[in-house]
């Protein structure tokens, strides 16, 4: 099968298939790029979601931009890219050409469906949490981190609440266990 049409396959069923943004769809994209095609390794893949994370802009494209990249370059970018995007373009047209805001406010099946589909979106966020600690080795040592940035940013405190600075934070973080690592390693060497 064509790389390029199977990248636009696998993120089209992603984009069309998944409710909840982006957290809700981190296990989808995983078993669909990691186990089923295997483009990626699961270790790059959660270098890759912090990468995409850290960027602007939604969760699945830049996840989508990135693997048709690697794979095919920029062509592979555009058909991965398109395939996540088109399902909800179409969809959302299709709801603004035949349903009104006021249609769907009033009509209870389809708040029934919408209330039905929270429980789910909240095991689809769950799930890649867990898998992502035990991918990133969060052990106990570490797993209070996670709790305290969520705190932290769950407060609502002006800078303090703002995600950049605990990406920075964990960058910094992260190099200086590097650089202190490799120092005492190269002391040990010597």
């Amino acid at each position: 099968m064509n790389i390029y049409f199977q990248l636009f396959a696998t993120f089209f069923k992603i984009g069309a298939f998944t409710f909840g943004g982006g957290w809700a769809m981190i296990s989808i994209i995983e078993r669909e790029i990691v186990d089923k095609h295997h483009w990626i390794k699961r270790e790059d893949f959660l270098d890759l979601l912090a990468i995409a994370q850290s960027l602007p802009g939604i969760l699945a494209v830049n996840i989508a931009t990135a693997i048709g990249d690697k794979l095919k370059g920029i062509r592979g970018s555009a058909c991965a890219t398109i395939g996540c995007i088109l399902p909800s373009f179409l969809i959302i047209l299709t709801i603004a050409i035949f349903l009104t805001p006021d249609m769907i406010k009033n009509n209870k099946v389809i708040s029934s469906i919408f209330m039905g589909i929270r429980p789910a979106v909240v095991a689809l966020i769950v799930a890649p949490v867990i898998t992502s600690a035990k991918a990133a080795k969060i052990g106990w040592k570490t797993v209070w981190i996670p709790f305290i940035v969520a705190l932290m940013i769950s407060i609502n405190i002006g800078f303090i609440s703002n995600p950049i600075l605990y990406i920075i934070l964990g960058a910094l973080g992260g190099w200086a266990f590097w650089y202190f690592s490799n120092k005492g390693l190269k002391g040990v060497s010597k």
